[in-house]
């Protein structure tokens, strides 16, 4: 309540202000220096903000501040005091004019806003908390103050062949990115849950982006896939690499064997480069993984140094959930940039959480089983 009446007295303070002001000064200079043109300053700074009602009330408030001083200053009836009566009279119509025009401006902007706002949040739904055998939670920045989104993406969908996810970067700016990131959200989503091959999810998206964009950009990605077992697969396509953070502590990049070209321009490699690209790696219970876009990993201090992602982000993202993780990256990078960020950034940070086997019922009194083997190594398959 307090913020709604502080909304609806703030157009007027400020004219209001401008008017008692002008009547300080007017008193204060006598008669010979009469200001009554000047009250039209009322008005005329009411259009800035307020609304047509509020620009006529303080037209009449500065026509009546004109008879009041004009009476003080023994000039009522006078012509001075006429010539200023219309000048506030002409100077208020205007602001009205001015004030319409701005009001239904106004309008149309929240009308463009709540439309754009509502396709975001069509094209970039929130990824659920779990899929399967992960945990999940993204977070983005947008570089631009008009929009929450630009042309970083990312999704998860689940298939019969476990949890694929993408995260991409459209090179460039502007409409025109959000443009092809909707392109390749739209590709991933139709052809991911239902195709049995992880590289012709990739060419989908390659050739959505030849029959639906003007050709002119090239997107950099990874597609992804981790089975129910931990089994994952990557194909790079001229992204940074996904970051492994272990349960055992280590902390390193998932490097493929051999990165493709990005999406829109893939046809310059060939068919069996495409297959070298992959990558796979046993994931065990309580592994992370954190996906993300080059404006995390080039954000720069005030030296120019990149913001060292493996040294920083490993710690940071080892504890409490998956959203209070990537909160706390997001901070972590404010703090050594120091400054807004000049880039989109999307994050993906997933965690391998498989079912836990059933135990096996026991005697009473029996102890646990001597001679136990051990856990088998990681294996990775290249």
């Amino acid at each position: 309540m307090r913020r709604i009446k502080a909304a609806a007295v703030s157009p007027s303070a400020l004219p209001l202000a401008v008017m008692l002001g002008v009547a300080v000064v007017d008193m204060a200079t006598g008669a010979e220096f009469n200001l009554l043109p000047v009250y039209a300053a009322g008005p005329a700074i009411a259009a800035a903000r307020g609304s047509v009602p509020n620009v006529l009330v303080m037209g009449c408030v500065a026509a009546l501040l004109c008879v009041v001083f004009a009476a003080k200053a023994e000039r009522l009836g006078a012509l001075r005091m006429h010539v200023a009566l219309v000048a506030i009279g002409y100077v208020t119509l205007a602001a009205v004019y001015a004030a319409w025009a701005r009001l239904r401006t106004e309008r149309r902007l929240v009308d463009v806003q709540e439309v754009a706002q509502t396709l975001e949040d069509v094209l970039f739904a929130p990824v659920p908390p779990t899929i399967g055998p992960v945990r999940l939670a993204a977070s983005y920045v947008s570089a631009s103050r008009a929009t929450r989104v630009g042309g970083d993406l990312y999704d998860a969908v689940p298939s019969p062949h476990g949890v694929r996810l993408v995260i991409a970067d459209v090179q460039g700016k502007g409409l025109g990115t959000v443009r092809c990131a909707a392109v390749v959200l739209a590709a991933f989503r139709e052809s991911a849950p239902e195709l049995a091959d992880l590289a012709e999810v990739g060419r989908r998206i390659d050739s959505a982006l030849g029959l639906r964009t003007d050709g002119e950009r090239f997107v950099t990605g990874l597609l992804a896939q981790i089975t129910p077992s931990g089994h994952l697969v990557v194909f790079s396509h001229g992204h940074p690499p996904p970051l492994l953070l272990a349960s055992d502590g280590r902390t390193e990049d998932v490097e493929p064997a051999g990165p493709v070209p990005p999406f829109g321009l893939t046809a310059l490699a060939g068919p069996g480069e495409q297959r070298d690209s992959v990558t796979g790696l046993a994931l065990r219970a309580g592994d992370r993984l954190l996906f993300y876009t080059d404006g995390l990993s080039e954000a720069r201090d005030a030296a120019g140094r990149f913001y060292p992602v493996a040294e920083r982000a490993g710690p940071l993202l080892r504890e409490t959930c998956p959203e209070t993780a990537l909160e706390r990256l997001r901070a972590d990078v404010a703090a050594f940039t120091g400054a807004p960020p000049d880039d989109d950034s999307a994050l993906l940070l997933v965690e391998f959480t498989p079912p836990s086997p059933p135990t096996p019922p026991t005697a009473p009194g029996a102890g646990p089983a001597h001679g136990a083997p051990e856990p088998p190594a990681r294996p990775v398959i290249r």
